[in-house]
């Protein structure tokens, strides 16, 4: 998981995933198959480990404001933990992706989409507890999210400071907190 998440999908070679591991070539294609069976396995090791607090935080926090603030904070912390690049595995894992691994970039475009879809539920729950008004595009303010979130890991890839990354945050949430045209109730 961590040379993917440190050199990508096609930039880790199966000598440096081989080497991580301890084992010889034919033992790593033993145990997985290929390196894209390798890669999805990582996926779901980071997902469940690392890459899980933003999602977590986004489901446990009281209110959509304390809960997407918490989300944002959360995937602060996560790319800036990653070894060696900084971001998010499943954001910056495969950008452009040769045509040959269109399928894996697929797969994590569908992974993204899940995310929007959960900070999307988030938001709507929000409105149904009365932290947001009624009138709120919730579709947009997803988007919105999502976007700063996955801006938060690219920033860090390149070299944000904490610092300026929780700054996005907060400045970001002058969206939920009335600052920039979502009023609260």
């Amino acid at each position: 998981m961590e040379v993917f998440w440190a050199k990508g999908y096609e930039g880790a070679q199966v000598a440096d995933l081989t080497s991580a591991m301890g084992i010889n070539p034919p033992s790593f294609y033993a145990a997985f198959g290929s390196k894209e069976a390798a890669f999805r396995e990582a996926l779901e090791l980071y997902l469940g480990t690392a890459g899980a607090g933003s999602m977590r935080a986004l489901e446990e926090a009281e209110t959509v404001q304390e809960a997407i603030e918490a989300m944002l904070r959360a995937s602060v912390e996560i790319a800036l933990a990653a070894p060696h690049a900084k971001g998010c595995l499943v954001v910056l894992g495969l950008v452009n992706c040769a045509p040959d691994n269109a399928p894996l970039g697929g797969h994590l475009t569908e992974m993204r989409h899940t995310t929007f879809k959960l900070i999307h539920q988030r938001i709507e729950r929000g409105v149904r507890e009365g932290d947001l008004p009624a009138h709120v595009n919730t579709q947009a303010l997803a988007a919105f999210y999502c976007t700063v979130m996955q801006g938060l890991s690219l920033r860090a890839r390149d070299g944000a400071s904490r610092e300026e990354l929780l700054g996005t945050v907060t400045l970001s949430m002058g969206v939920l907190n009335g600052r920039t045209g979502v009023r609260r109730v």
